[in-house]
């Protein structure tokens, strides 16, 4: 389903809703039946945070317990967040009661979910309850791997409730994913833990202590949220965030992502720049050739295994009319320049203590702009611990950003957790200058 079809649908299935007619029909999207509680209704509530619509959630892995199922009980969620532009806007995802005690008052972690794609079948929560998601349909198919699966389940092993958001438009079907849109994303995190506080039947109580976190398209989103949550949230107390590779500065990114296996994302990236902005439309379509805008109508649909087996190592120049890199027109456009301005992630002191993680060969999210991330937090006055990973340099960037996300990731768990049973972390700003 094209970028416009799917905007289409969401209008007709709006104005349906409106006139109080029978129910929408299904969404499919590559031969995939996105089921009905991820339609957002007409009328949000004003409350950001607040939970719209709540079902249980079957997890595709899970073993019997004495008393109840391992490793918890999950409720599949939708609650209201306000995006970029000021405007309401339904967000998904999960919340998961863990079936592990806890001493004390009952942490909650807000998972951001790394790169998932951009088609509604992508979505987190849906990978909870199918673990792999394949389809076909319309000469169309799609692969999907739930694999935030593995973080989530170690946080619960350890007696921590997880809320995970599939961010906006990512799995509700009214518009198009905005994909590393700061402010959507940060809302998206902040706004999931004022929806699991407020689900009833949990064990959390207003003593539970929050974390954040996230790798990669994650570590952006929890990164932004801790920085807005001083002035967007300040109920949501932080504690600690762990941020894996954060994407801090898209014009980095933007470069580094071009020709390697994961171009996918950087279509992702300017599908959710216009959605995000519509302004920009139409200056993008100056520049877009109609096989550039028939591979960002089909990118708009698919998931990260989608992408890679269909542009990996391909290059933006063949999207455009004159052969220019996306970096090529942002770096031509003023308009696009300040769009690109305001994603930057670095300008504002966080909340809590914020763990920094990125391998020192990433160069898909360049190590570089991570590392300036958390050195300006730093300078702002932020508690940071900046934790470089050393593996081996390899041909591959998707290795090299995606080799830490295993091999850090229960040190990460670790951290976090400590944090969150009231145990301090020693910022080391001061000796960062000697660190890779």
């Amino acid at each position: 389903m094209s970028v416009r079809t799917r905007l289409s649908v969401a209008l007709i299935t709006a104005a349906l809703l409106v006139a109080g007619s029978p129910a929408h029909a299904a969404v499919v999207s590559r031969g995939i039946t996105v089921p009905d509680f991820y339609t957002p209704p007409a009328t949000l509530p004003t409350a950001d945070g607040a939970l719209i619509r709540t079902e249980a959630l079957p997890l595709a892995l899970s073993l019997p317990g004495i008393d109840g199922t391992l490793p918890g009980r999950a409720t599949r969620i939708m609650y209201k967040s306000t995006d970029s532009t000021g405007n309401p806007v339904a967000v998904t995802g999960a919340y998961l009661e863990p079936a592990a005690t806890w001493k004390g008052p009952r942490p909650l972690v807000v998972l951001a979910p790394g790169t998932m794609g951009q088609g509604d079948q992508c979505s987190t929560s849906l990978a909870l309850q199918r673990g792999l998601v394949l389809g076909a349909g319309d000469g169309q198919t799609t692969v999907s791997i739930g694999y935030e699966v593995l973080a989530i389940y170690r946080l619960l092993a350890k007696g921590i409730a997880v809320v995970q958001t599939d961010y906006p438009g990512l799995g509700t079907t009214d518009r198009l994913h905005t994909y590393v849109n700061r402010v959507d994303s940060g809302h998206a995190v902040l706004d999931a833990a004022r929806a699991a506080r407020a689900l009833p039947g949990t064990s959390l109580t207003a003593n539970s202590p929050i974390g954040l976190y996230g790798y990669s398209q994650g570590g952006g989103a929890v990164a932004s949220a801790a920085e807005l949550q001083s002035t967007y949230a300040p109920d949501v107390k932080v504690t600690a965030t762990y941020a894996g590779a954060p994407p801090a500065d898209l014009a980095a990114v933007t470069k580094a992502i071009d020709g390697s296996e994961l171009l996918g994302a950087l279509g992702w990236s300017v599908n959710g720049f216009a959605q995000a902005e519509p302004g920009l439309r139409p200056l993008l379509d100056r520049y877009l050739s109609a096989s550039g805008k028939a591979v960002l109508a089909d990118l708009s649909t698919m998931c990260v295994g989608d992408a890679i087996f269909a542009y990996a190592g391909r290059r933006s120049t063949a999207w455009t009319t004159g052969g220019q890199s996306v970096t090529d027109i942002i770096n031509a456009e003023p308009v696009l320049q300040a769009y690109i301005g305001k994603q930057l992630i670095g300008t504002r002191k966080p909340a809590g203590v914020v763990r920094v993680a990125t391998g020192v060969f990433d160069n898909l999210v360049p190590h570089g702009q991570a590392r300036t991330l958390a050195s300006s937090w730093c300078r702002l006055g932020g508690s940071v611990v900046y934790a470089p990973v050393t593996l081996p340099w390899t041909v591959s960037p998707l290795l090299n950003h995606f080799g830490p996300l295993l091999t850090d990731q229960g040190t990460a768990v670790d951290w976090l957790s400590q944090r969150l049973a009231g145990k301090t972390a020693k910022s080391n700003c001061g000796v960062m200058p000697l660190l890779p």
